[in-house]
């Protein structure tokens, strides 16, 4: 097995592709080798330019080695031998990357350490890998991590065996801890014992992503050999660690943004806004993406016109409050097939998204990093298809009218990005133009000389029930 990492530098980009060596401790013009207890890992490059340089992690397994010290009997001696685990064993290239880059992975790098922290357009392939159990596993794996995720079967080779590809704007530390932890997630064999080390080893290096995966479960189930009591142990202490923190700094956050924008009573005309939109449209089945703590949906519930609505966040604890929030009408078997609140992705194509009316995204892209965008867009646009799409977003102009916001501050600590009435207009036509919808501007709020109104809306429509080539 192997997985190769490319790194390509764009354009007037202020590093050399070379310097990938540098983040991952091993020279381009030299062979990295380092025996393993099943084998042997070798590192070398098949190419190495200031534009494109790609590393090989290459893990060659000796199969005596890999049942060696194993209690069996006589029956079944030869299969111990003759399978196709040597050929594809994910749980041991996972073993190699952490051996091989143990300091990359660390996220430290003696001569890059401001690149080490940077997000790079990194791309992997992994290859051969098993991958087994539902179709399109990877993607629920990598995609809600903002990759985009091919998987190609491999000719000539056992039932289940692929090359699995990713790529996207990540941090190299990053991009390994995620292959780290669900390479071996892809398959269901493990060569190694599961107890309470690999509880902390899939803690560690889920550090930071894995309390907010929506395949969390799944990813803790299949890590730790369905195991109960390690998956119950590794769910409760991510809940532990990342609900606590992250509803209390989500909620910090929020309160202190609507603080920021109560001047303008800016957060309750959002919402109205957007609820008369939708009443405006006739739009009876509503998905609320990035429904947050449920606000928008609390509106919604009180409207007779809104027969369905489904609220999906990418965050457990808003998940958690959202429901809390809704609790009344989220019990009943008549209430919940009204009103129902799930976790997701939202740059992931979610098959539950299908057939709605409209999709609302109040104050949501400005989350994602710009080079996720486009997933977004495919999901929504792309395979979802509403018929209507509200998005609403900042408008970064209005700052300079907010007290006590800095100059060039964002308004939320966690925003990627806020737009100028020009830069959301020319993102929302293209979106338009690239999916088959029609979009209509406006701003929400009291409107000033020059900057405009505080928040921007754009009313995406359907114009046709094809899918486009986009």
């Amino acid at each position: 097995m192997q997985v190769e990492i490319t790194l390509e530098a764009p354009p007037h980009a202020s590093y050399s592709a070379r310097d990938l060596g540098f983040l991952l401790g091993k020279h381009p013009d030299r062979l990295f080798e380092r025996d393993l207890s099943v084998g042997k890992a070798l590192v070398f490059y098949t190419a190495a330019t200031a534009s494109r340089t790609s590393a090989v992690l290459y893990l060659e397994v000796d199969p005596i080695a890999l049942v060696r010290g194993r209690h069996r009997n006589t029956r079944g001696l030869i299969s111990n031998y003759v399978n196709q685990r040597p050929y594809v064993a994910n749980s041991l290239l996972s073993v190699a990357i952490g051996r091989a880059y143990n300091q990359a992975m660390a996220g430290k790098s003696k001569d890059r350490q401001p690149l080490a922290d940077q997000l790079l357009p990194l791309e992997a392939r992994v290859t051969p890998v098993s991958v087994t159990g539902r179709i399109g596993l990877a993607h629920v794996l990598f995609a809600p991590l903002g990759y985009e995720t091919t998987v190609t079967p491999l000719a000539d080779s056992p039932s289940g065996v692929f090359e699995v590809r990713i790529a996207g704007m990540v941090r190299l530390r990053d991009l390994l801890r995620h292959l780290y932890v669900l390479i071996p997630v892809l398959d269901n064999q493990k060569h190694y014992w599961v107890g309470e080390d690999e509880v902390n080893k899939l803690l560690a290096k889920g550090a930071g992503w894995l309390a907010e995966h929506p395949a969390k479960k799944l990813i803790a189930s299949r890590a730790l050999r369905y195991e109960r009591g390690l998956t119950d142990s590794v769910l409760a202490r991510l809940a532990e660690t990342g609900l606590g923190q992250v509803a209390e700094v989500e909620q910090n956050i929020q309160e202190a943004q609507e603080a920021l924008e109560r001047p303008v009573r800016l957060h309750d005309l959002r919402l109205e806004t957007v609820v008369s939109t939708l009443r405006a449209h006739n739009a009876s089945t509503i998905l609320d993406l990035g429904c947050g703590d449920g606000k928008l949906i609390r509106r919604l519930v009180d409207q007779s016109w809104a027969r369905r609505i489904v609220g999906v966040d990418a965050s457990v604890a808003m998940v958690k409050r959202s429901k809390k929030r809704l609790g009344r009408w989220l019990s009943g078997s008549a209430s919940s097939e009204r009103v129902s609140v799930m976790l997701g992705s939202l740059t992931y194509a979610d098959r539950r998204w299908a057939g709605f009316e409209a999709a609302t995204l109040v104050e949501v892209i400005e989350h994602l990093d710009p080079p996720r965008l486009p997933a977004l867009e495919r999901s929504l646009f792309g395979r979802a298809r509403p018929g209507i799409v509200v998005v609403t977003t900042p408008n970064r102009e209005y700052n300079a009218k907010l007290e006590g916001l800095k100059p060039d501050a964002l308004r939320h600590p966690d925003h990627r990005f806020e737009w100028t009435r020009p830069e959301f207009r020319d993102w929302a036509q293209a979106v338009a133009a690239n999916w088959g919808y029609s979009v209509e501007l406006q701003g929400i709020g009291p409107e000033r000389e020059h900057v405009g109104s505080p928040s921007q809306m754009a009313v995406f429509q359907r114009r046709n029930t094809g899918r486009p080539k986009a």
